[in-house]
């Protein structure tokens, strides 16, 4: 009896002892560092501001048409590339998700003319130089760009001075393999998009291309994408963004990981103190959130590092890497636009590129073609014989969409935008018509503004030509227990820097506590 009650006494007293972290924002980011936190032994809590979960990562339903907004492919899908492991960890990917690796991955549609970006680099290449022989020279230097990136993958290492079970460390093969990538990196870094995919002569192909990656990117940006696809990653998790962030949700609860919704971090309380080296300090005590406060140990920011740092703060941060973010940072802006379609469309490709004859016009921006998602071979997008498509418009549209805001005319362009998409995409697939769309869904970037505290609305940053590749602090210098993570710490950013960041952010915390990370 003495040594059960012993064991129960030292249980409570580790409970008791527990270190409270609060972690800002249910994202993938903050499910991330919400499963790695209690599994490492703390108290977790997220606090999120919307009543749901997912934050970039997410869908939705319109009149029984789901429309997936969070994730096309997903880059650590493959098992054999080292980020799958944190999407394991986090338990993203499991059973209930197998991934699925379509192929074609694009396919242009023009007419009665077809070209496909195939997974097989072999295939794509020989498709390519049958459509267009004149671009013979350009066609293998794009082929052996991808070919030289195959064993380039996101490195998956510890935070020095760690204790772990599992370490994760760069082996000298995994560097030696991507040796031949090293040659050709400053080249593509420095080339843009455009100028790398004007060189094929061939118009068709063009288009094709530049569906990639968004048009103010660096040539790099293109090329890994390029590569990923073509080496086997970047799969598509059946039940898509929201079913993954679900799984990473329901393991964070699992493991004794609490969540509070619909409630607002208005700002990180901190005060000063005097460490043993007689220097003037702050740290983290408390949380103010629209609802009171909540007293912690540590915080985990995964809101836009760009809007924390002038916003969560009595003061706006300016250690030394704030004002170079504020510089640096281009966001990736999108309107994101979402047909209902009463119509079976499974004879048509999943993805499929439309070159425009006569370019789309809005928001001060042009469109040359369109990349249309259609899920009309998914279960549950769509009511009997209808089809859900998307479309993601990639240009710079914030000032635009917040002065529409202002001016009272945020809604009547939304409604002229879509008008204008839904007669662009008629021309190609017959069925979608004004009579056929059954609904409609526009994403600006105010809505991403809105409900993801998004800076401008992007959800990702821009890695332009002749810039360095930035990797941000997740700490800021004399203000102890304050940790950030999320998609905004490294270029380019989206569901790989999120979950990493996430990840590192934990181990961080673990490191300035002694404590082991699992």
């Amino acid at each position: 009896d003495i040594i059960i009650i012993r064991k129960n006494i030292n249980l409570i007293i580790r409970i008791l002892m527990k270190k409270k972290i609060i972690i800002v924002g249910a994202g993938i980011s903050g499910l991330s560092a919400g499963v790695y936190a209690v599994r490492s032994g703390f108290d977790a809590e997220i606090i999120e501001q919307h009543f749901t979960f997912g934050g970039f990562s997410t869908s939705w339903k319109r009149k029984g048409y789901y429309f997936e907004g969070g994730m096309h492919w997903l880059t650590g899908s493959s098992p054999k590339v080292p980020l799958n492991r944190v999407w394991k960890e986090t338990g993203a990917l499991q059973e209930n998700n197998p991934v699925e690796n379509r192929d074609p991955f694009y396919t242009l549609i023009d007419g009665e003319k077809k070209l496909r970006f195939w997974r097989d680099l072999n295939r794509f290449k020989t498709e390519l130089l049958e459509f267009a022989p004149e671009d013979k020279k350009n066609i293998k230097k794009l082929c052996s760009d991808i070919k030289a990136f195959r064993h380039v993958n996101m490195p998956m290492r510890d935070v020095k001075g760690l204790k772990t079970k599992h370490p994760c460390k760069l082996t000298i093969s995994q560097v030696l393999a991507m040796l031949p990538a090293g040659l050709r990196y400053f080249r593509l870094k420095n080339t843009s998009y455009l100028d790398y995919i004007g060189k094929f002569k061939n118009e068709t192909v063009r288009h094709l291309l530049l569906s990639i990656v968004g048009h103010r990117y660096n040539a790099l940006s293109f090329i890994y994408t390029m590569s990923s696809i073509a080496t086997g990653d970047s799969g598509f998790p059946l039940g898509g963004s929201i079913r993954m962030a679900q799984n990473m949700l329901d393991t964070f609860l699992s493991l004794g990981g609490k969540i509070t919704y619909s409630t607002k971090v208005e700002k990180i309380i901190t005060e000063k103190f005097i460490d043993k080296n007689k220097i003037e300090k702050q740290k983290v005590v408390a949380i103010k959130t629209d609802k009171g406060e909540i007293k912690c140990d540590s915080v985990i920011v995964t809101q836009d590092t760009r809007v924390a740092i002038d916003n969560l703060f009595e003061e706006k941060i300016e250690t030394d890497w704030a004002p170079r973010m504020r510089k640096n940072v281009t966001g990736s802006e999108n309107v994101f636009v979402a047909l209902g379609v009463k119509a079976d469309l499974s004879h048509y490709p999943y993805s499929m590129v439309f070159p425009l004859k006569e370019k789309i016009e809005f928001a001060e921006n042009e469109f040359s073609e369109l990349r249309i998602y259609n899920y009309a071979k998914y279960s549950g997008f769509a009511p009997e014989g209808g089809t859900s498509l998307t479309c993601i418009l990639l240009a710079p549209y914030y000032d635009y969409w917040k002065k529409a805001k202002l001016d009272g005319t945020y809604k009547e362009k939304k409604d002229a935008l879509a008008q204008k998409f839904i007669e662009a995409v008629s021309k190609f697939i017959p069925e979608v018509t004004k009579e056929s769309v059954e609904v409609y869904d526009v994403a600006t970037p105010l809505t991403y503004e809105r409900y993801c505290s998004a800076y401008q609305g992007s959800w990702m940053s821009i890695w332009k030509p002749r810039t360095s590749r930035f990797h941000y602090p997740q700490t800021i210098k004399n203000l102890e227990g304050v940790y950030f993570a999320g998609q905004r710490i490294m270029i380019p950013g989206g569901l790989p820097i999120a979950v990493y960041t996430g990840r590192r952010a934990v181990q961080l915390v673990c490191r300035d506590n002694d404590v082991e990370f699992v």
